[in-house]
């Protein structure tokens, strides 16, 4: 078999054929081989090479004229002791030839790798090692497409890791294939073990933003609430999405959800402090747009290179409106009880951490019926398409969406594409305002009074209240107290007020809640009422026998100060 015709088509030998001509080769009556290969070959190695390469010269007249004759200039490869020189290569050599892939040959390091290979013999019956690297249908496609394959990083059951190229020739026998085989086994073990370190912090860091969200939504009695969190694909490290629904009294309800820009732990780690500052910032009971101002603050001072996205939206069951306030995040989607969707565009500032900026709040319809849908860009952003794009889409979903919220979360992310390996974060809130009726809506009633006069109002308050708990059939304890609160906060509101004032009184499936407006903003604080005092007991009576009370300015100038009563279980 000719060696010297098919050696040509190792990888690099025309390269390293083409260096040797230009430094020059020196001639031997018996080969020709560079003077620094010929320097380094023992003279045992020589003389077989030049054995062989004479026997390979009689079956091949090219292979004879090479080695009789010496090399003219640019055939230096021809000359070459091909055999030996495959035979000292720390690379994998085997050829086969012929449909059931025939031994031909192996070389010294295949040798020592897989063991000796009898000639002859088909390769699926004596080289178990094609088989472990899925080599035998390459080899296949290899002698019936006439072209090159190669396949990177096999492993075999011994451990080692291998790259393989299979190359198409012709032999003295008919077509074959050369195989080469690189040993990568200490590239593969480092790519594994960064693999594996990756992997654990990424791992790490969807832990980290797992454990900061919320474990449990709160339940807002007017309010069904459903989230959704999925991270990116193994390929894409955790992002710092989030979102919560925050309980507020009176009723009211605050939602939030954002976006920290960037990945990993320190972005899951600044998610963390901006979603616990979030509900420290609720608790004051301010306009959603002073939360986020507070919040832009906050940003700065955590990272200054870092930014966020965020909507903080409050629900008011007395409102039917959805008011919120934006930090460069997207568009807040209602669909109301007839199916027709609503977009919040409008106002948007810039996402917090950018400093210096004045947020405002807008709001959007969501009465009876009504379902929305926050979400952050993971749910809506693709690299081929215009955001507004998958935003328009999101509305189409959500239009066709029914069902509870936890199912209308499923099928807003199916309808998305979203999968195990989306390349971002998705996090989406979906919230619906029942259209409750027949006894299920006896639970939740409404009554309001206006306060006019002087200090006549608070009798006139007083038999509102009772009359209205009465017919609510509310227990004698229960009815008692309600009046006594209303009583008190009247009695506040008429001395330290100032018109217009309001009662109301609202009952839910699991609370009552009585509320008192004014136009004065000076909120009213517990204190302790020295025994002289003649003022100054009724927030502290309000606060011992209601459940919780609290206080917060009304949008339009003035205040509103609220207790509540949880209702006994039902069952």
């Amino acid at each position: 078999m000719n060696f010297t015709r098919w050696s040509a088509r190792l990888p690099g030998t025309q390269r390293r054929a083409a260096a040797r001509a230009d430094h020059g080769v020196t001639q031997r009556g018996d080969g020709a081989v560079p003077s620094a290969r010929a320097e380094h070959l023992p003279d045992d190695d020589q003389q077989t090479a030049q054995g062989t390469e004479g026997t390979e010269g009689t079956e091949n007249a090219e292979g004879t004229a090479a080695t009789g004759t010496g090399v003219t200039s640019g055939a230096g490869v021809d000359g070459l002791p091909v055999r030996a020189v495959l035979d000292r290569i720390p690379g994998l050599v085997a050829l086969v030839h012929g449909p059931e892939h025939r031994v031909a040959y192996v070389n010294d390091a295949y040798v020592a790798a897989f063991g000796d290979r009898p000639p002859g013999e088909p390769a699926r019956e004596v080289m178990p090692e094609l088989d472990e690297l899925s080599l035998l249908p390459l080899l296949d496609q290899v002698l019936r497409s006439s072209k090159p394959r190669t396949v990177k990083s096999r492993k075999t059951s011994g451990g080692r890791s291998y790259t393989v190229t299979c190359t198409p020739l012709e032999t003295a026998e008919g077509p074959g294939v050369l195989v080469f085989a690189a040993d990568v086994t200490d590239h593969a073990e480092a790519a594994e073990r960064l693999r594996t370190s990756e992997r654990r912090q990424r791992e790490t860091a969807v832990t980290l933003q797992r454990s900061l969200l919320p474990q449990e939504l709160e339940e807002p009695d007017d309010l069904r609430i459903a989230a959704t969190y999925q991270p990116g694909g193994t390929e894409a490290a955790v992002g710092g999405d989030w979102y919560d629904v925050i309980t507020l009294g009176g009723g009211r309800t605050a939602l939030v959800i954002g976006d920290v820009m960037g990945r990993g732990v320190r972005a899951a780690a600044v998610m963390g402090q901006l979603r616990t500052a979030v509900r420290a910032y609720a608790r004051l009971d301010l306009p959603p747009h002073e939360v986020l101002q507070l919040l832009d603050g906050l940003a700065t001072e955590i990272d200054p290179q870092q930014i966020a996205t965020c909507v903080y939206a409050v629900h008011d069951p007395n409102e039917g409106r959805l008011v919120y306030a934006s930090a460069g995040h997207l568009p807040i989607l209602v669909r109301d009880e007839n199916g027709t969707i609503h977009r919040g565009d409008e106002p948007t500032g810039p996402p917090l951490g950018t400093g210096g900026w004045l947020h405002a709040s807008g709001s959007v319809p969501l009465g009876p019926g009504s379902t929305a849908v926050l979400y952050t860009d993971g749910l809506v952003e693709r690299r081929d398409e215009d955001i507004d794009e998958g935003v328009a889409a999101l509305e189409n979903a959500l239009a066709g969406a029914t069902g509870t919220p936890q199912v209308i979360c499923d099928r807003l992310i199916r309808a998305a594409g979203v999968t195990a390996d989306h390349d971002d974060d998705v996090a989406v809130l979906v919230l619906q305002h029942p259209a409750r009726k027949g006894s299920d809506g006896e639970l939740f009633r409404n009554a309001a009074l206006e306060l006019l006069g002087g200090i006549e109002a608070a009798p006139r308050a007083r038999a509102f209240a009772s009359g209205v708990l009465t017919s609510w059939r509310f227990a004698p304890e229960l009815h008692d107290l309600g009046v006594l609160a209303a009583s008190e906060l009247v009695a506040n509101s008429l001395q330290h007020g100032i018109p217009p004032m309001r009662l109301r009184l609202r009952r839910t499936d699991r609370r009552l809640i009585i509320e008192v407006t004014d136009g004065d903003d000076h909120l009213p604080r517990r204190r302790r009422a020295e025994p002289a005092d003649e003022t100054g007991r009724g927030i502290a009576i309000v606060a011992t026998i209601a459940s919780n009370w609290g206080s917060r300015r009304t949008p339009g100038g003035g205040k509103a100060v609220w207790c509540e009563f949880v209702l006994p279980d039902r069952t």
